[in-house]
């Protein structure tokens, strides 16, 4: 039978160095478990509204372009569908924006979405006024490409310009975020990155208040893309890259 006391091991002190080795690792870990701690409570001060583009039924009728704006534009537009797949954008950018969600709350940030399922009729104004509502720091909204040329492939993202009738004063940071977001996108996914589209004709971008980006996951038109982003492997992919240049975003 073999007794261990306080400080002794078979009879035997431990070292001044032995002890040193352990208040040093126990100090190190504690320091560690600090630090993760305080990073998680800084991301719990964020708020991330995640748009999910678009909805089964398209809403013709129209709405203003932008607070006060006399130019109207559609509520919803249709959106598009994969060329090979058959998979309409609606439910790629839910399947992708939940992904996103639950990557963003395991990273400490309080998410919401504008939708939860494709029926519902929600105007691009009304999400915008949705994220302001949940008194979001950062809007992301999630959409999928087409073009009448197959061969085109890759991302992109959208920012107001600095002359933005509406939201001037949020381009710059919404432009940071589109670049943080879409960087980290392509890095993660491998997706051409096509880069940041500056755009003053988009209803979900001119109401929104505070940093907003439209993240264009790919071509649904492009073959390679559509097939990609189909899969459920690749669409964690996308979500832990968007949630990357979330990060991005934030840290700076």
């Amino acid at each position: 039978m073999i007794l261990y006391f306080a400080g002794k091991e078979d009879g035997r002190d431990s070292s001044p160095a032995d002890k040193r080795t352990i208040f040093s690792e126990e100090t190190r870990q504690k320091a560690e478990q600090k630090s993760k701690e305080k990073v998680k409570a800084e991301k719990k001060k964020y708020v991330v509204v995640i748009d999910p583009g678009h909805q089964r039924k398209q809403d013709q009728s129209q709405e203003p372009i932008g607070p006060g704006a006399k130019e109207m534009k559609s509520k919803v537009s249709s959106g598009t569908s994969g060329i090979v797949s058959g998979l309409n954008e609606y439910e790629l950018t839910l399947m992708v924006s939940k992904k996103l969600k639950k990557e963003l709350v395991k990273r400490g940030y309080t998410v919401y979405l504008t939708r939860k399922r494709a029926d519902v009729n929600i105007s691009n104004a009304k999400r915008a006024k949705f994220a302001e509502k949940k008194g979001a720091d950062i809007f992301i909204r999630i959409h999928a490409n087409g073009s009448r040329d197959y061969a085109v492939r890759g991302a992109l993202s959208m920012a107001p310009s600095n002359n933005n009738p509406y939201a001037a004063r949020l381009a710059k940071q919404s432009q940071e975020l589109s670049k943080s977001v879409l960087k980290e996108y392509c890095k993660a996914t491998g997706m051409k990155n096509r880069g940041v589209t500056l755009t003053d004709q988009m209803s979900g971008i001119n109401w929104a208040a505070m940093p907003v980006t439209i993240l264009e996951l790919g071509f649904l038109s492009n073959p390679k893309d559509d097939m990609s982003m189909k899969s459920e492997r690749f669409q964690k992919k996308m979500a832990e890259g968007a949630a990357n240049g979330i990060d991005r975003f934030v840290k700076k």
